[in-house]
């Protein structure tokens, strides 16, 4: 098999949040990065590009040119041999192996679903680019189907359930329910009809991670645009027709989006790393993998101490990833100190100019929250190139209406021989 050897003798397993900032914080003494992809997905915006308020390509970062001392090779990781210093990649081109001096690992997480009857096979995901463009298209394609149905029939169509009241569930809902009251105007056979918003989550509050009176502030602005939200309660069964849940309540519905958390990648359980009982890796207060010298993790796909909240491991948020790359790029250097990281605070959008945003000293909610909120994400939005883009985005948002086109066929060409 072929082998080759990780530039600067670093290789980074995972070109997402954490890991591409630990390669561009390296700077010049490079690293090899395996991705699968040759992006980096800024995932705050990604309800963003939902809705449509955002061309999809802004929202993700060329790690090309993120990390330009970095060399990239698109793979998957398939083996690990710590002994051997060695990690073997399947490619395109097959697989081959690179020999490192530290390895990183940062490879994220995927959507934690439940063996929930139905779920898979009607459940729509939101946990990456290709789902946010697959559930834009799924909810103008439904709004189509519903100018064309029967009255009975409209009704399934116009109903949206999202199970997961967190920050993904929240602000993806939220910035979709916009974009169909916008569209609802090239609809006039719609007028009338009622369009039905579901929010459901077992927990007692929505958007438990953020002060009490700023999720109440949440919940009340929803209510008022006709959300129903349903807390304390779970999905029950999915079908074709209809959702069920937990407290009795059937939902015609041909539209159920799941965000209700993430798990750690399952590739970890292959590569014979400790783990923790959610099957994250156990790392020390530097970042460092317990029992190996050579090996570091951060990111969603790690249980990192912070010496800032004792007893209590990082969150899996954009805010702390980036805390996390800063101080285990340092770490690879010399400057070895333990990670601690108190956190500014938490925001989130709630469409039609409405946020909030806890910082500390501040609780700001309405229109100053969604300020400080889309402030804030494009502050952490790395090259200048990418952040001029999403503000001429939001301008041109301001002044003209949403693009209703519905593009499901992306990805899907016609082959040359059919009709």
């Amino acid at each position: 098999m072929t082998e080759r050897t990780a530039r600067g003798g670093t290789l980074i397993a995972g070109g997402g949040f954490a890991g591409a900032y630990v390669a561009r914080y390296l700077g010049e003494r490079g690293a090899t990065i395996v991705s699968r992809e040759n992006f980096m997905l800024f995932t705050p915006l990604l309800p963003e590009a939902a809705s449509g308020t955002l061309e999809p390509r802004h929202v993700v970062v060329p790690l090309r040119l993120m990390c330009p001392h970095s060399e990239l090779l698109l793979g998957s990781i398939t083996g690990l041999n710590t002994e051997e210093r060695k990690v073997t990649v399947d490619s395109a081109d097959g697989p081959f192996q690179v020999v490192y001096e530290r390895l990183v690992l940062s490879l994220g997480s995927i959507a934690r679903t439940l063996p929930i009857p139905g779920l898979a096979e009607h459940g729509l995901g939101f946990k990456d680019l290709a789902d946010a463009i697959a559930l834009r298209n799924h909810v103008l394609g439904q709004l189509e189907a519903a100018s064309a149905a029967v009255a009975e029939s409209a009704v399934r169509h116009l109903t949206f359930v999202f199970v997961g009241a967190g920050y993904a569930g929240v602000e993806a809902l939220a910035e979709l329910s916009d974009l169909v009251s916008d569209a609802m105007r090239h609809y006039p056979e719609l007028n009338g009809r009622p369009r039905r918003w579901v929010l459901v989550d077992a927990a007692p509050k929505i958007l438990p991670e953020i002060p009490s009176r700023l999720g109440d502030y949440a919940a009340e602005q929803l209510t008022k645009r006709g959300i129903e939200i349903h807390v304390g309660t779970t999905l029950e069964s999915i079908d074709s027709e209809s959702a069920l849940l937990s407290n009795g309540t059937r939902i015609p519905t041909a539209t159920l989006v799941w965000t209700a958390g993430v798990r750690a990648n399952p590739l970890l359980a292959q590569l014979g790393l400790p783990l923790d009982d959610r099957h994250r890796v156990r790392v020390d207060e530097m970042l460092r993998v317990e029992g190996h010298e050579d090996v570091w993790a951060l990111g969603d796909c790690a249980a990192v101490p912070n010496l800032a909240s004792p007893g209590l491991p990082d969150p899996p948020t954009s805010q702390h990833a980036l805390r996390q790359a800063r101080r285990l790029a340092k770490n690879l250097t010399g400057d070895a100190q333990p990670y601690r990281y108190r956190t500014l605070g938490q925001v989130a959008t709630l469409g039609r100019y409405k946020g909030i945003a806890a910082v500390p000293g501040l609780r700001l909610t309405g229109f100053l929250g969604w300020f400080v909120t889309r402030t804030y994400h494009l502050f952490q939005l790395p090259l200048f190139s990418r952040k001029l883009r999403v503000v001429v985005d939001w301008t041109v948002a301001l002044f003209f209406q949403r693009d209703i086109v519905e593009l499901g066929m992306l990805g899907h060409p016609r082959g040359l021989g059919d009709e």
